[in-house]
Protein backbone atom coordinates (compact mmCIF):
# COMPACT_ATOMS: atom_id res chain seq x y z
CA UNK A 1 0.00 0.00 0.00
CA UNK A 2 1.34 3.44 -0.93
CA UNK A 3 0.12 7.00 -0.57
CA UNK A 4 0.77 9.66 -3.17
CA UNK A 5 -0.24 13.22 -3.89
CA UNK A 6 0.59 15.82 -6.48
CA UNK A 7 0.25 19.41 -5.34
CA UNK A 8 0.51 20.97 -8.80
CA UNK A 9 -2.88 22.58 -9.23
CA UNK A 10 -4.67 21.99 -12.51
CA UNK A 11 -7.15 24.69 -13.43
CA UNK A 12 -10.14 22.38 -13.20
CA UNK A 13 -9.24 19.84 -10.52
CA UNK A 14 -7.70 22.38 -8.17
CA UNK A 15 -10.97 24.20 -7.75
CA UNK A 16 -12.42 21.04 -6.25
CA UNK A 17 -9.38 20.20 -4.08
CA UNK A 18 -10.85 16.70 -3.81
CA UNK A 19 -9.30 13.56 -2.28
CA UNK A 20 -9.60 10.37 -4.34
CA UNK A 21 -8.87 6.81 -3.18
CA UNK A 22 -7.63 4.49 -5.96
CA UNK A 23 -8.13 0.77 -5.26
CA UNK A 24 -6.40 -1.32 -7.95
CA UNK A 25 -4.20 -4.42 -7.60
CA UNK A 26 -2.15 -3.71 -10.74
CA UNK A 27 0.64 -1.33 -9.60
CA UNK A 28 1.24 0.10 -13.07
CA UNK A 29 -2.42 0.95 -13.69
CA UNK A 30 -2.82 2.28 -10.15
CA UNK A 31 0.23 4.49 -10.51
CA UNK A 32 -0.88 5.84 -13.89
CA UNK A 33 -4.31 6.77 -12.54
CA UNK A 34 -2.76 8.49 -9.52
CA UNK A 35 -0.28 10.39 -11.67
CA UNK A 36 -2.94 11.65 -14.08
CA UNK A 37 -5.31 12.69 -11.31
CA UNK A 38 -2.44 14.42 -9.53
CA UNK A 39 -1.73 16.50 -12.62
CA UNK A 40 -5.33 17.73 -12.46
CA UNK A 41 -4.83 18.92 -8.89
CA UNK A 42 -6.52 16.05 -7.07
CA UNK A 43 -5.00 14.54 -3.93
CA UNK A 44 -4.77 10.77 -4.21
CA UNK A 45 -4.19 7.74 -2.01
CA UNK A 46 -3.62 4.19 -3.26
CA UNK A 47 -4.60 0.72 -2.09
CA UNK A 48 -4.12 -2.71 -3.67
CA UNK A 49 -7.03 -4.47 -1.99
CA UNK A 50 -10.31 -3.93 -0.21
CA UNK A 51 -8.64 -4.55 3.15
CA UNK A 52 -5.98 -1.90 2.49
CA UNK A 53 -8.70 0.53 1.35
CA UNK A 54 -10.63 -0.05 4.57
CA UNK A 55 -7.51 0.77 6.58
CA UNK A 56 -7.49 4.19 4.88
CA UNK A 57 -11.23 4.65 5.65
CA UNK A 58 -13.04 5.47 2.38
CA UNK A 59 -15.37 7.86 4.24
CA UNK A 60 -12.49 10.33 4.49
CA UNK A 61 -12.33 10.74 0.71
CA UNK A 62 -14.47 12.53 -1.86
CA UNK A 63 -14.42 9.70 -4.42
CA UNK A 64 -13.38 6.04 -4.51
CA UNK A 65 -12.21 4.49 -7.80
CA UNK A 66 -12.14 0.71 -7.34
CA UNK A 67 -11.46 -2.24 -9.62
CA UNK A 68 -14.28 -4.74 -9.53
CA UNK A 69 -11.94 -7.74 -9.25
CA UNK A 70 -9.52 -7.42 -6.35
CA UNK A 71 -7.46 -10.14 -4.64
CA UNK A 72 -9.40 -10.36 -1.39
CA UNK A 73 -12.93 -9.21 -2.26
CA UNK A 74 -14.91 -7.50 -5.05
CA UNK A 75 -14.46 -3.74 -5.19
CA UNK A 76 -18.23 -3.31 -4.85
CA UNK A 77 -17.82 -4.29 -1.18
CA UNK A 78 -16.45 -0.78 -0.57
CA UNK A 79 -19.87 0.77 -1.24
CA UNK A 80 -21.12 -0.24 2.20
CA UNK A 81 -18.04 1.27 3.85
CA UNK A 82 -18.12 4.53 1.88
CA UNK A 83 -21.24 6.15 3.29
CA UNK A 84 -21.95 9.33 1.38
CA UNK A 85 -18.87 8.89 -0.86
CA UNK A 86 -19.44 7.90 -4.51
CA UNK A 87 -17.72 4.70 -5.68
CA UNK A 88 -16.67 4.44 -9.34
CA UNK A 89 -16.23 0.81 -10.40
CA UNK A 90 -13.60 -0.12 -13.02
CA UNK A 91 -14.25 -3.36 -14.86
CA UNK A 92 -13.36 -5.24 -18.04
CA UNK A 93 -15.62 -5.44 -21.06
CA UNK A 94 -16.31 -9.08 -20.23
CA UNK A 95 -17.96 -8.13 -16.93
CA UNK A 96 -20.26 -5.30 -18.00
CA UNK A 97 -23.23 -7.27 -16.70
CA UNK A 98 -21.53 -7.45 -13.33
CA UNK A 99 -20.92 -3.68 -13.46
CA UNK A 100 -24.60 -3.05 -14.08
CA UNK A 101 -25.32 -5.21 -11.06
CA UNK A 102 -22.87 -3.03 -9.10
CA UNK A 103 -24.95 0.04 -9.98
CA UNK A 104 -27.97 -1.69 -8.48
CA UNK A 105 -25.93 -2.30 -5.33
CA UNK A 106 -25.08 1.37 -4.94
CA UNK A 107 -22.06 2.13 -7.11
CA UNK A 108 -22.18 5.67 -8.52
CA UNK A 109 -21.04 4.60 -12.01
CA UNK A 110 -18.72 2.21 -13.83
CA UNK A 111 -16.07 2.50 -16.53
CA UNK A 112 -14.73 -0.32 -18.69
CA UNK A 113 -11.13 -1.39 -19.24
CA UNK A 114 -9.18 -0.50 -21.26
CA UNK A 115 -10.34 3.04 -20.53
CA UNK A 116 -9.35 6.39 -21.94
CA UNK A 117 -7.94 8.70 -19.25
CA UNK A 118 -10.03 11.62 -20.50
CA UNK A 119 -13.15 9.51 -20.04
CA UNK A 120 -12.01 8.62 -16.53
CA UNK A 121 -11.37 12.27 -15.68
CA UNK A 122 -14.74 13.42 -17.03
CA UNK A 123 -16.56 10.71 -15.08
CA UNK A 124 -14.64 11.53 -11.90
CA UNK A 125 -15.37 15.25 -12.24
CA UNK A 126 -19.06 14.59 -12.78
CA UNK A 127 -19.35 12.34 -9.73
CA UNK A 128 -17.39 14.78 -7.56
CA UNK A 129 -19.61 17.67 -8.68
CA UNK A 130 -22.77 15.68 -8.01
CA UNK A 131 -21.52 14.76 -4.54
CA UNK A 132 -20.59 18.38 -3.86
CA UNK A 133 -24.07 19.56 -4.80
CA UNK A 134 -25.67 16.92 -2.58
CA UNK A 135 -23.52 18.06 0.36
CA UNK A 136 -24.20 21.71 -0.40
CA UNK A 137 -27.96 21.18 -0.54
CA UNK A 138 -27.95 19.09 2.61
CA UNK A 139 -25.91 21.72 4.46
CA UNK A 140 -28.17 24.51 3.26
CA UNK A 141 -31.26 22.59 4.32
CA UNK A 142 -29.73 22.04 7.75
CA UNK A 143 -28.77 25.72 8.00
CA UNK A 144 -32.29 26.77 7.12
CA UNK A 145 -33.76 24.30 9.59
CA UNK A 146 -31.65 25.41 12.55
CA UNK A 147 -31.33 29.10 11.69
CA UNK A 148 -34.06 30.50 13.90
CA UNK A 149 -34.36 33.86 12.10
CA UNK A 150 -35.45 32.23 8.83
CA UNK A 151 -38.84 31.27 10.20
CA UNK A 152 -39.24 34.41 12.28
CA UNK A 153 -38.39 36.70 9.40
CA UNK A 154 -41.62 35.68 7.70
CA UNK A 155 -43.64 37.09 10.56
CA UNK A 156 -47.31 37.78 11.12
CA UNK A 157 -47.10 41.53 10.61
CA UNK A 158 -48.68 42.92 7.40
CA UNK A 159 -45.33 44.16 5.98
CA UNK A 160 -43.75 40.72 6.33
CA UNK A 161 -46.87 39.10 4.95
CA UNK A 162 -46.33 41.07 1.75
CA UNK A 163 -42.69 40.00 1.67
CA UNK A 164 -43.72 36.35 2.03
CA UNK A 165 -46.20 36.65 -0.84
CA UNK A 166 -43.59 38.21 -3.11
CA UNK A 167 -41.01 35.55 -2.25
CA UNK A 168 -43.54 32.85 -3.06
CA UNK A 169 -44.39 34.41 -6.42
CA UNK A 170 -40.83 35.11 -7.53
CA UNK A 171 -39.02 31.99 -6.25
CA UNK A 172 -40.16 29.76 -9.10
CA UNK A 173 -38.96 32.18 -11.77
CA UNK A 174 -35.46 33.12 -12.93
CA UNK A 175 -36.11 36.85 -12.49
CA UNK A 176 -33.36 39.01 -11.03
CA UNK A 177 -34.40 40.30 -7.59
CA UNK A 178 -33.18 43.39 -5.73
CA UNK A 179 -33.62 43.05 -1.95
CA UNK A 180 -33.58 46.32 -0.03
CA UNK A 181 -33.47 46.86 3.70
CA UNK A 182 -31.46 48.15 6.62
CA UNK A 183 -28.55 46.15 8.02
CA UNK A 184 -29.71 43.17 10.03
CA UNK A 185 -33.16 42.83 8.47
CA UNK A 186 -32.35 39.42 6.97
CA UNK A 187 -31.65 40.13 3.31
CA UNK A 188 -29.49 37.03 2.84
CA UNK A 189 -32.12 34.85 4.50
CA UNK A 190 -34.67 36.09 1.98
CA UNK A 191 -32.22 35.34 -0.85
CA UNK A 192 -31.72 31.81 0.49
CA UNK A 193 -35.48 31.34 0.74
CA UNK A 194 -35.86 32.37 -2.91
CA UNK A 195 -33.12 29.93 -3.94
CA UNK A 196 -34.62 27.13 -1.84
CA UNK A 197 -37.99 27.59 -3.57
CA UNK A 198 -36.54 27.69 -7.08
CA UNK A 199 -35.74 25.08 -9.71
CA UNK A 200 -32.09 25.82 -8.90
CA UNK A 201 -32.25 24.20 -5.47
CA UNK A 202 -30.02 21.43 -6.86
CA UNK A 203 -27.36 23.99 -7.75
CA UNK A 204 -25.03 26.04 -5.54
CA UNK A 205 -25.98 29.15 -3.60
CA UNK A 206 -22.95 31.46 -3.65
CA UNK A 207 -23.13 34.55 -1.39
CA UNK A 208 -20.71 37.42 -2.02
CA UNK A 209 -20.28 40.48 0.21
CA UNK A 210 -19.21 43.15 -2.28
CA UNK A 211 -18.22 45.49 0.57
CA UNK A 212 -15.78 42.94 2.01
CA UNK A 213 -13.70 42.56 -1.18
CA UNK A 214 -11.18 45.30 -2.06
CA UNK A 215 -12.05 47.31 -5.15
CA UNK A 216 -8.89 46.10 -6.89
CA UNK A 217 -9.90 42.44 -6.46
CA UNK A 218 -13.68 42.47 -6.94
CA UNK A 219 -13.57 41.87 -10.71
CA UNK A 220 -11.22 38.90 -10.51
CA UNK A 221 -13.25 37.46 -7.60
CA UNK A 222 -16.49 37.68 -9.55
CA UNK A 223 -15.31 36.86 -13.06
CA UNK A 224 -11.99 35.04 -12.56
CA UNK A 225 -8.67 35.74 -14.23
CA UNK A 226 -6.24 34.13 -16.64
CA UNK A 227 -2.67 33.27 -15.79
CA UNK A 228 -0.47 36.32 -16.27
CA UNK A 229 -3.41 38.75 -16.34
CA UNK A 230 -1.68 40.87 -13.70
CA UNK A 231 1.34 40.75 -11.41
CA UNK A 232 1.04 37.76 -9.12
CA UNK A 233 -1.48 35.87 -11.29
CA UNK A 234 0.66 32.73 -11.50
CA UNK A 235 -2.28 30.53 -12.42
CA UNK A 236 -5.77 30.85 -13.81
CA UNK A 237 -8.60 31.20 -11.34
CA UNK A 238 -12.32 30.63 -11.93
CA UNK A 239 -14.56 33.38 -10.61
CA UNK A 240 -17.63 33.19 -8.41
CA UNK A 241 -19.92 33.39 -11.44
CA UNK A 242 -18.46 30.08 -12.59
CA UNK A 243 -18.77 28.65 -9.08
CA UNK A 244 -22.48 29.55 -9.12
CA UNK A 245 -23.13 27.95 -12.55
CA UNK A 246 -26.49 26.19 -12.44
CA UNK A 247 -27.43 27.95 -9.22
CA UNK A 248 -27.78 31.35 -7.60
CA UNK A 249 -25.25 34.14 -7.07
CA UNK A 250 -26.19 36.48 -4.20
CA UNK A 251 -24.47 39.87 -4.42
CA UNK A 252 -24.83 41.46 -1.00
CA UNK A 253 -24.03 45.17 -0.57
CA UNK A 254 -24.29 45.69 -4.33
CA UNK A 255 -24.16 49.45 -3.77
CA UNK A 256 -20.45 49.14 -2.91
CA UNK A 257 -19.56 47.75 -6.34
CA UNK A 258 -17.00 49.89 -8.20
CA UNK A 259 -17.94 51.34 -11.64
CA UNK A 260 -15.71 48.98 -13.72
CA UNK A 261 -17.22 45.95 -11.98
CA UNK A 262 -20.72 47.42 -12.51
CA UNK A 263 -20.07 47.51 -16.26
CA UNK A 264 -18.88 43.89 -16.32
CA UNK A 265 -21.83 42.78 -14.21
CA UNK A 266 -24.27 44.50 -16.55
CA UNK A 267 -22.86 42.61 -19.53
CA UNK A 268 -23.05 39.31 -17.67
CA UNK A 269 -26.71 39.95 -16.87
CA UNK A 270 -27.56 41.09 -20.40
CA UNK A 271 -25.69 38.44 -22.39
CA UNK A 272 -25.39 35.54 -19.97
CA UNK A 273 -21.65 35.60 -20.67
CA UNK A 274 -18.64 36.20 -18.45
CA UNK A 275 -15.12 37.13 -19.54
CA UNK A 276 -12.33 36.48 -17.07
CA UNK A 277 -9.81 39.27 -16.48
CA UNK A 278 -7.10 38.89 -19.13
CA UNK A 279 -9.12 36.45 -21.24
CA UNK A 280 -9.60 36.96 -24.97
CA UNK A 281 -13.06 35.43 -25.09
CA UNK A 282 -16.12 35.02 -22.87
CA UNK A 283 -17.92 31.86 -21.77
CA UNK A 284 -21.60 31.32 -21.08
CA UNK A 285 -22.94 30.86 -17.57
CA UNK A 286 -26.32 29.79 -16.26
CA UNK A 287 -26.65 31.84 -13.09
CA UNK A 288 -29.53 33.58 -11.38
CA UNK A 289 -28.47 36.81 -9.71
CA UNK A 290 -30.02 38.14 -6.51
CA UNK A 291 -28.71 41.44 -5.16
CA UNK A 292 -29.16 43.30 -1.89
CA UNK A 293 -28.17 46.59 -0.31
CA UNK A 294 -28.99 48.83 2.63
CA UNK A 295 -28.23 51.89 0.52
CA UNK A 296 -30.65 54.02 -1.53
CA UNK A 297 -29.70 52.91 -5.04
CA UNK A 298 -32.18 55.28 -6.70
CA UNK A 299 -30.47 58.18 -4.93
CA UNK A 300 -27.06 56.83 -5.95
CA UNK A 301 -28.21 56.65 -9.58
CA UNK A 302 -29.33 60.28 -9.42
CA UNK A 303 -25.93 61.26 -7.99
CA UNK A 304 -24.03 59.26 -10.60
CA UNK A 305 -22.69 56.73 -8.12
CA UNK A 306 -24.49 53.74 -9.62
CA UNK A 307 -25.27 52.87 -13.24
CA UNK A 308 -28.90 53.47 -14.12
CA UNK A 309 -29.01 50.62 -16.66
CA UNK A 310 -27.61 48.17 -14.08
CA UNK A 311 -30.08 49.43 -11.47
CA UNK A 312 -33.06 48.64 -13.71
CA UNK A 313 -31.53 45.32 -14.79
CA UNK A 314 -31.22 44.26 -11.13
CA UNK A 315 -34.60 45.66 -10.14
CA UNK A 316 -36.80 43.34 -12.21
CA UNK A 317 -38.44 42.45 -8.91
CA UNK A 318 -37.88 44.55 -5.79
CA UNK A 319 -38.39 43.24 -2.27
CA UNK A 320 -38.19 45.84 0.47
CA UNK A 321 -37.69 44.42 3.97
CA UNK A 322 -39.23 46.52 6.73
CA UNK A 323 -37.07 47.37 9.76
CA UNK A 324 -37.95 45.51 12.92
CA UNK A 325 -39.37 48.65 14.56
CA UNK A 326 -42.14 48.63 11.92
CA UNK A 327 -43.06 44.98 12.36
CA UNK A 328 -45.25 45.29 15.47
CA UNK A 329 -45.96 41.96 17.10
CA UNK A 330 -43.19 40.21 15.19
CA UNK A 331 -40.81 41.08 18.05
CA UNK A 332 -42.69 38.71 20.34
CA UNK A 333 -42.74 36.05 17.64
CA UNK A 334 -38.99 36.36 17.14
CA UNK A 335 -38.33 36.20 20.89
CA UNK A 336 -40.33 32.98 21.17
CA UNK A 337 -38.44 31.43 18.25
CA UNK A 338 -34.96 32.59 19.18
CA UNK A 339 -34.88 31.97 22.91
CA UNK A 340 -35.13 28.14 22.86
CA UNK A 341 -32.39 27.99 20.23
CA UNK A 342 -30.18 30.31 22.27
CA UNK A 343 -30.69 28.17 25.39
CA UNK A 344 -29.87 24.99 23.46
CA UNK A 345 -26.68 26.48 22.00
CA UNK A 346 -25.49 27.55 25.44
CA UNK A 347 -26.42 24.22 27.04
CA UNK A 348 -28.78 25.95 29.45
CA UNK A 349 -32.08 24.89 30.88
CA UNK A 350 -35.06 26.19 29.00
CA UNK A 351 -35.06 29.94 29.50
CA UNK A 352 -38.05 32.21 29.85
CA UNK A 353 -38.37 35.98 29.80
CA UNK A 354 -40.19 38.27 32.20
CA UNK A 355 -43.10 40.45 31.10
CA UNK A 356 -41.07 43.60 31.91
CA UNK A 357 -38.13 42.44 29.79
CA UNK A 358 -40.42 41.49 26.94
CA UNK A 359 -42.06 44.92 27.10
CA UNK A 360 -38.66 46.63 26.93
CA UNK A 361 -37.70 44.54 23.91
CA UNK A 362 -40.95 45.56 22.20
CA UNK A 363 -40.18 49.22 22.92
CA UNK A 364 -36.59 49.22 21.70
CA UNK A 365 -35.83 50.94 18.36
CA UNK A 366 -33.61 48.08 17.07
CA UNK A 367 -31.22 50.02 14.84
CA UNK A 368 -29.50 46.67 14.19
CA UNK A 369 -32.86 44.99 13.49
CA UNK A 370 -33.22 41.19 13.83
CA UNK A 371 -29.47 40.69 14.19
CA UNK A 372 -29.38 43.09 17.13
CA UNK A 373 -32.32 41.30 18.77
CA UNK A 374 -30.52 37.97 18.36
CA UNK A 375 -27.34 39.35 19.91
CA UNK A 376 -29.31 40.94 22.73
CA UNK A 377 -31.05 37.68 23.66
CA UNK A 378 -27.80 35.71 23.54
CA UNK A 379 -26.05 38.27 25.74
CA UNK A 380 -28.96 38.26 28.18
CA UNK A 381 -28.95 34.46 28.34
CA UNK A 382 -25.24 34.49 29.20
CA UNK A 383 -25.66 37.14 31.90
CA UNK A 384 -28.74 35.52 33.41
CA UNK A 385 -27.74 33.18 36.25
CA UNK A 386 -31.23 31.78 36.71
CA UNK A 387 -33.87 30.64 34.24
CA UNK A 388 -35.74 33.92 33.76
CA UNK A 389 -34.30 36.78 31.73
CA UNK A 390 -35.18 40.14 33.25
CA UNK A 391 -34.65 43.79 32.34
CA UNK A 392 -31.21 44.05 33.96
CA UNK A 393 -29.90 41.27 31.70
CA UNK A 394 -30.84 43.03 28.46
CA UNK A 395 -28.42 45.96 28.62
CA UNK A 396 -30.87 48.22 26.77
CA UNK A 397 -31.25 51.00 29.35
CA UNK A 398 -29.60 53.51 27.03
CA UNK A 399 -31.28 52.51 23.84
CA UNK A 400 -35.08 52.18 24.01
CA UNK A 401 -37.18 53.97 21.47
CA UNK A 402 -37.95 56.75 23.93
CA UNK A 403 -34.33 57.87 23.76
CA UNK A 404 -34.53 58.28 20.00
CA UNK A 405 -36.45 61.45 20.93
CA UNK A 406 -38.73 60.99 17.93
CA UNK A 407 -36.91 63.31 15.56
CA UNK A 408 -33.70 61.27 15.27
CA UNK A 409 -33.20 59.14 12.16
CA UNK A 410 -30.98 56.05 12.26
CA UNK A 411 -27.78 57.87 11.32
CA UNK A 412 -28.41 60.46 14.00
CA UNK A 413 -29.14 57.73 16.52
CA UNK A 414 -25.91 55.96 15.56
CA UNK A 415 -23.88 59.16 15.90
CA UNK A 416 -25.52 60.03 19.23
CA UNK A 417 -25.03 56.54 20.68
CA UNK A 418 -21.38 56.25 19.60
CA UNK A 419 -20.39 59.72 20.82
CA UNK A 420 -22.05 59.16 24.19
CA UNK A 421 -20.56 55.73 24.84
CA UNK A 422 -17.24 55.43 23.02
CA UNK A 423 -15.29 56.71 26.06
CA UNK A 424 -16.64 53.91 28.23
CA UNK A 425 -16.97 51.02 25.75
CA UNK A 426 -14.52 49.24 23.49
CA UNK A 427 -15.24 48.95 19.75
CA UNK A 428 -16.39 45.36 20.25
CA UNK A 429 -18.78 46.41 23.02
CA UNK A 430 -20.10 49.33 20.95
CA UNK A 431 -20.74 47.04 17.98
CA UNK A 432 -22.43 44.45 20.17
CA UNK A 433 -24.71 47.05 21.77
CA UNK A 434 -25.64 48.37 18.32
CA UNK A 435 -26.22 44.86 17.00
CA UNK A 436 -23.69 45.21 14.18
CA UNK A 437 -20.24 43.83 13.38
CA UNK A 438 -17.00 45.67 14.18
CA UNK A 439 -16.43 46.05 10.47
CA UNK A 440 -19.84 47.70 10.01
CA UNK A 441 -19.08 50.00 12.95
CA UNK A 442 -15.78 51.02 11.36
CA UNK A 443 -17.41 51.56 7.96
CA UNK A 444 -20.13 53.76 9.45
CA UNK A 445 -17.54 55.74 11.40
CA UNK A 446 -15.66 56.37 8.15
CA UNK A 447 -18.79 57.32 6.22
CA UNK A 448 -20.07 59.67 8.92
CA UNK A 449 -16.69 61.14 9.89
CA UNK A 450 -16.79 59.96 13.51
CA UNK A 451 -13.18 59.47 14.72
CA UNK A 452 -12.47 56.56 17.00
CA UNK A 453 -11.82 57.32 20.68
CA UNK A 454 -10.29 54.96 23.19
CA UNK A 455 -12.41 54.13 26.26
CA UNK A 456 -11.31 55.85 29.45
CA UNK A 457 -10.16 52.53 30.94
CA UNK A 458 -7.59 52.27 28.12
CA UNK A 459 -5.95 55.62 28.82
Amino acid sequence: MTNSSDTSLGARGASLNARILIVEDEPLIRGQIAKRLGREGYQTAEAASVAQALELDPRGFDLVIADLRLPDAPGIELVGSSTGVPVLIVTSYASIASAVECIKRGAADYIAKPFDFEELLLTARRLLEQARLVRSNRAMAQDLARSWPIDGIIGHSPPMGEVAKTVGRVAGTDATVLILGESGTGKELIARAIHAGSRRIGGPFVPVNCAAIPETLIETELFGHERGAFTGASQSKPGLFKAAHGGTLFLDEIGELAPPAQARLLRALQDGEVRAVGAASAYRVDVRVLAATHRDLAHMVADGGFREDLYFRLRVIEIRLPPLRERGGDVDLLIDQMLPAVAARLGREQLSISAAARAQLRGHSWPGNVRELANCLERAAILCEGTVIDVEHLGLADGPRAQLRGELNLDEYFRDFVLRHQHQLTESELARRLGISRKSLWQRRQRMGIPRRLPESSN
